[in-house]
């Protein structure tokens, strides 16, 4: 589904200030900006009352807004699912960098696990295009969304891989992953937006934070094609097992940080 963009509604100076007063008395950052994409995106000032109000009440602004803002696309986002965070856009530069390497005669079979919205994989769509893309994600609310992100590819609701076809073992030229990563300990310390409104399966990564990851990269020889990728994003203090786990799993490694996002990916290669 298409975003319609609607021209932005009229309203006074005063009206403007006061947003911004109430969303920075929320706690917001960048009540500015907030303020004008609220305004922005508000069909009357009714609506953008409404929205205001769930805003200034906690509500995450991508759920307030229905979108967010990922590698330069306009990403639909519902209530529930996963909100994409500019910290992942590493993990799409990534698995560009590794296709560019592919030598793939027709488009590259790349597939999103854990996609939530679907964001990676629409970024990659964009960049890649043709390209053979697959999706999955276990929360059906994640799986509905990413369909709406990605009418061109084929997104499956299920564990991992389980719900993957399974004429696509062993064809797979990029597999990225932004599993949760967050241990669990640690989720009552996360920001309430993110604690209090996104999906816990798409956060909590058990105790270590890796139990998903370590599946992930366990399981990946078995649908990659030799040459093929996986790519997965970790935290800093986290990439050593993370990458050690691509080692068990037969894949070489590789850990990429980038400072300006606060970004760390793990990247590993089917040798064999």
């Amino acid at each position: 589904m298409g975003i319609i963009e609607r021209p932005p509604m009229s309203v006074s100076p005063h009206t403007d200030t006061t947003i911004v007063a109430r969303l920075r008395a929320a706690g917001c950052v960048f009540a500015e900006d907030e303020a004008r994409l609220l305004t922005s995106s508000a069909r009357t000032p009714s609506d953008l009352a409404a929205m205001v109000d769930r805003r200034v009440a906690g509500l995450p602004l991508e759920y307030v807004l229905g979108w967010a803002d990922f590698c330069g696309l306009r990403v639909l986002v519902e209530p529930g699912v996963f909100v994409p965070r500019r910290r992942t856009e590493l993990l799409v530069r990534e698995a560009i960098s590794a296709h560019a390497t592919l030598s793939t005669t027709g488009p590259a079979v790349v597939v999103d696990l854990c996609c939530g919205s679907g964001a990676v994989g629409k970024a990659l769509h964009a960049a890649l295009d043709p390209i053979e893309l697959y999706a999955t994600d276990i929360d059906p609310s994640a799986a509905r969304c990413a369909r709406r992100n990605l009418p061109d590819g084929r997104v499956f609701q299920g564990d991992l891989y389980e719900p993957l076809p399974p004429a696509l073992r062993g064809r797979v030229d990029v597999l990225v992953a932004n599993a949760p990563y967050v241990p669990t300990d640690a989720m009552r310390l996360m920001p309430p937006e993110a604690r209090l409104h996104e999906p816990r399966v798409a956060l909590d990564g058990g105790a270590d934070g890796l139990d998903v990851q370590r599946r992930v990269a366990s399981d990946a020889v078995r649908w990659l094609a030799p040459g093929g990728y996986l790519l997965i994003e970790t935290s800093v203090t986290q990439a050593p097992s993370t990458a050690e786990s691509f080692l068990r799993g037969g894949l070489s490694a590789r850990v990429v940080q980038c400072a300006e996002l606060g970004a760390t990916v793990v990247a590993g290669r089917h040798t064999g």
